[in-house]
């Protein structure tokens, strides 16, 4: 009985993809969200990237590293880069990296083919060395390829830089390609990766689009679906679209989708502003800019506070004897860290970038570190991933943080200094 059920829910959603593509004449869908090679739009900026990332098989004495926000397009990138290799290129790709040196090395020879889950390190690495020098005898080249590496543990980015250099004459076979979001070139610069940061050939960081660009990455994308130069959106949108995506291409193609299936339930083949707007309201979207600072805060009178949102805890931070500053916690994810476009900003050479996150949901708030390089403390020990109580105090750089999960309206009221209410618990 499943089964026929899902036979024909498989055949609804077919008409109705094939019923979708006929009305607006179309051959597959424009914008999808999972990367597709064939549908990547070469910015200048997209096309530098990729020109870099091909000079992997040029020198390979060194890494390549392409960096970027979340959806700005680098797995598309990588999708192109790698459907363009031949047969004399042997490609071995990780896109899991929360894992240890040894799995790590693991998984770059599963993707040699071997079943290595019962060798030691040290046999890993030798296979790994063999099966390189077999590879070089026989004219090949190789190229790691690993995404998402901002997840990588310093370790474990040792480990890939010792396995660059293993083995006679492997420069002129194995090429690595790092690519992670912004955080990976914070990590890079750590003084504990130096010698890692020094063999780094290249570097790049991929922005979102310009708001010039948003006409041209649309049509590109309905043209490579089959629209051979035909408008399906009005040109008057184009301005609108950036408004709410920021250019970044992940988002213009789900706000697009999104558009393009509300003008398909109208029976309306030529999107406007109107139908924009209806995918924008459909989507609960806010602009772009201030829906990355949907915690901008309000410093008045050395507090900072969060409009419009329902907040369920506080944070307290304190720094040396300056006033502490309250900062409420509401649910869903908060980023902390150094720079202006995080959720919290603290501003101190000892906390990374993006230094951490808290997410919320329900009761449960939840602090993890994004990797950072000074790391979080509470009570002394450093913490990767902690379920917050009411009273924890954590350290980031030199500030003190307490969270708490009272009353706001009492919060209010609450000067205890940070360090004392520490020393006090512990």
């Amino acid at each position: 009985m499943q089964a026929v059920a899902q036979e024909m829910f498989a055949d609804r959603t077919s008409y109705r993809t094939t019923m979708y593509l006929e009305f607006f004449q179309l051959n597959e869908h424009p914008f999808r969200l999972s990367p597709d090679a064939n549908f990547l739009y070469l910015s200048q900026q997209h096309a530098r990237a990729l020109a870099y990332i091909e000079s992997t098989l040029w020198f390979t004495d060194g890494f390549v590293v392409i960096s970027g926000e979340i959806g700005c397009g680098k797995t598309t990138l990588l999708e192109k880069f790698l459907s363009e290799l031949d047969e004399t290129v042997t490609i071995a790709r990780i896109a899991q990296t929360q894992v240890t040196p040894v799995q790590f090395l693991q998984g770059v020879l599963v993707q040699f083919g071997y079943r290595p889950f019962r060798m030691g390190k040290a046999e890993l690495i030798d296979t790994i060395d063999r099966h390189l020098e077999d590879l070089l005898s026989k004219g090949q080249k190789v190229v790691i390829v690993v995404d998402e590496a901002q997840n990588l543990e310093r370790n474990v980015l040792e480990e890939i830089r010792l396995l660059s250099g293993v083995g006679a004459g492997r420069e002129k076979v194995l090429s690595i390609i790092l690519a992670g979001q912004p955080e990976l070139n914070e990590t890079l610069d750590s003084p504990d990766l130096v010698q890692l940061s020094q063999r780094t050939r290249l570097r790049y960081h991929l922005k979102p689009l310009k708001e010039s660009e948003i006409g041209s990455y649309v049509q590109h994308r309905l043209d490579v679906a089959g629209a051979e130069g035909r408008e399906i959106f009005d040109p008057d949108t184009y301005g609108l679209i950036y408004k709410f995506t920021g250019g970044v291409p992940r988002l213009l193609n789900t706000l697009c989708d999104t558009a393009m299936l509300s003008g398909f339930a109208e029976n309306i083949s030529y999107i406007t502003e109107k139908e924009v707007n209806g995918a924008i309201e459909e989507l609960q979207w806010t602009d772009y800019q201030s829906r990355t600072d949907r915690m901008a805060t309000l410093k008045t009178g050395g507090k900072q506070t969060v409009t419009g949102l329902e907040t369920l805890a506080k944070l307290m931070v304190a720094h040396k004897d300056e006033p502490a500053i309250d900062f409420p916690v509401p649910e869903g994810r908060i980023i902390l860290g150094r720079t202006n476009d995080n959720d919290l900003q603290i501003e101190s050479k000892f906390v990374s970038r993006h230094h951490a996150q808290i997410v919320t949901y329900g009761t449960d708030s939840v602090l993890e570190d994004l990797n950072s390089t000074n790391g979080i403390y509470l009570k002394g020990r450093r913490v990767k991933k902690r379920k917050l109580r009411h009273g924890d105090v954590f350290v980031i750089g030199e500030h003190e943080i307490m969270y708490l999960k009272e009353d706001l309206a009492e919060l209010s009221t609450q000067t205890e200094d940070l360090s004392e209410v520490e020393a006090s618990g512990s």
